[in-house]
Parts: C-alpha cells; structure tokens; sequence
C-alpha cells in the first residue's frame, strides 16, 4: 500500500519530532492544523505556535480554526481528503465526525503508558508521583479522554534526576518513531489493536497555580519530584520574604532535623538547605519574582539571607 495522504494536528514543541519526521520521510501531508496564534509576554504580540512555524519552513499549508467542531472544519476535511489524521498535542477535544472521518483512522502520540496518565499532563504527573517506568503509546482517537484502543506502546525508564523538560523532549523523539512504526504497521496490514485495561486508568489533570506551591512538611524526595515535575515550567515554587522564589533544580538529603519545615539552615555556594519533613531540600537552581533564573552561588551574592529565614 502506497504512503497515505496524512492531515496533521499538533501545537506545541512535543508534536515537532513527529511532524518532522513525517516530513522527512516524505509521506504525503495534506496539511497542517495548529491552535491559533496567542498573544504572549508583557507586548501581548501575537505569537505563532511551533507547530505553524515548522511546517511553513516545511511548505506545508497550515490551518488554524478556532474550533474544530465548526462545520467549516468538516468543509477542509472534504477539501483536504485525508485517508489518515496523527493528533500530538494538539490542544482541542476532536468531534466524532472528525475522528471517523479518515479511512486509516485518527492515530494519537500520548506520552504515557496507558491506560496509566490519560489526560493533560501526563509528563509532569509521571515525575511528581515518582515512577520509575514511563513511555509512549500511540492509540487509535475515541471520543473519551485517552480512552481508544493501544496500537503500539513503547517503555522506557523514567531517570531519577529526570525534569519536565527533559522527558518531554525525550518522549517527544520516542513518540515519533513509534508513530512511524505504527503507520508502516497500517499500511502492510499488520496493525494490532488492544482494548485499554479500564481497571488500570489513572489521570494526569490540567495543572493549576497551586499545583506548584510546594508544601515544606513534605518529604524531601516528594519535594523534589514536584520541582523536577515542573521544571523549566511552570516551576514549583515557595515565598521567601514575602516574594515568590521559584525552584527549577533540587537534591534530597534525608537525615534527622531539629527545624520546622520551610526553614533555612546550612548556607553555601553548593547549595541552599530547606527543612522539610525528613530531611533537608537543597536548592540549586532559582529565580526570585523579578529577577532572572541563577545557580544558587549567584543568587546568595546577590541576597543576603537572614538567619533562620522560614520559606512559607
């Protein structure tokens, strides 16, 4: 079977591996759709999504409705003619008329081992609870949250000193070429569907401001999944002297304490301690409301720590 015409969705950087690839390897891609642009930063200037600016360095025609349940979506779809969609993070709810429409199906990159992490945020969620096993599964589009059936899924570990960032760039790589093992799959016919396991669903909701606020009676180590959870963003963070301080980089050091969680003890260049419930937090990589992001060392020349500082 030759190459099928395949419509893209997609948004944000994880989806530019999988687009990119694609591209490469010359499938035949019939367009592009991507969320609209956003105004962002201080200027609200109107900002391209990645995807956008990928596939107009590609050539590719891109579209960008503001809701693909309009009719008019459905009008491209007729125009375009694609006999596969590939969705990764695209960032709007697909209508049932949208998935059915393609002959080969509407295929979905989701970073996570499903059923385990439908939803949102997948990649933070894994490093926050602290697992130690992730991967990709590319699955077949329902109408529910994550809920079609497995095509392919890959596992990989999940490293101990893993951020956000990281994983993300990491899967969005995996995620592309299992994508192309799963439509070269489709196409000789060989594709194997599988029901998700309802009794293992978990979820990886939206995260909200206070997901970050990190709670110094906690552990040292589930502090420190939550940074690396959020780090480079939205960050986790705390208040110290009545500003926020974000936290993009920490250690663990569990040991007997005589502070209260949230205080300050041992100052240095290698890093700033924190009490927590078992131990301390050592913070290495900050930025305080305002300023820019520094190693710790820059930051204590820059601010001078009063004995005993609590962190609320």
């Amino acid at each position: 079977m030759a190459k099928p015409r395949i419509l893209f969705m997609g948004t944000p950087a994880f989806a530019l591996p999988a687009l990119r690839v694609l591209h490469e390897q010359n499938y035949p891609l019939v367009g592009v759709v991507s969320q609209p642009d956003r105004p962002k930063g201080r200027g609200l200037k109107e900002v391209a999504p990645p995807v956008k600016i990928l596939a107009q360095e590609f050539g590719l025609p891109v579209y960008q409705p503001q809701k693909v349940k309009d009719p008019s979506f459905m009008e491209l779809l007729d125009l375009l003619k694609p006999e596969m969609i590939v969705v990764a993070a695209f960032g709007q709810i697909l209508p049932k008329a949208v998935i059915e429409y393609p002959p080969l199906k509407c295929l979905n990159i989701h970073p996570s081992l499903l059923p385990k992490y439908r939803g949102a945020a997948p990649l933070n969620w894994q490093i926050i609870n602290g697992e130690t096993k992730t991967g990709v599964t590319i699955m077949l589009m329902d109408e529910g949250m994550d809920s079609g059936d497995i095509l392919l899924q890959e596992e990989t570990d999940l490293g101990a000193k893993e951020t956000f960032g990281d994983l993300h760039d990491r899967l969005a790589q995996l995620g592309a070429i299992l994508l192309i093992k799963t439509i070269e799959q489709i196409t000789a016919g060989t594709a194997q569907r599988k029901q998700q396991d309802t009794s293992g669903v978990t979820f990886a909701p939206l995260l909200k401001k206070e997901t970050g606020k990190i709670n110094w009676n906690d552990k040292a180590s589930v502090i420190v999944n939550l940074i690396q959870g959020l780090s480079p963003s939205p960050a986790a963070y705390t208040s110290l002297d009545g500003f926020a301080l974000k936290i993009f980089s920490a250690v663990a050091q569990p040991c007997k304490i005589d502070q209260s969680p949230g205080t300050i003890g041992a100052v240095n260049t290698e890093g700033l301690s924190v009490a927590a419930s078992d131990g301390y937090v050592i913070l290495k990589d900050v930025q305080l409301a305002g300023k820019k992001r520094m190693l710790i060392a820059d930051f204590l020349r820059g601010y001078h720590l009063k004995p005993e500082t609590v962190l609320q």
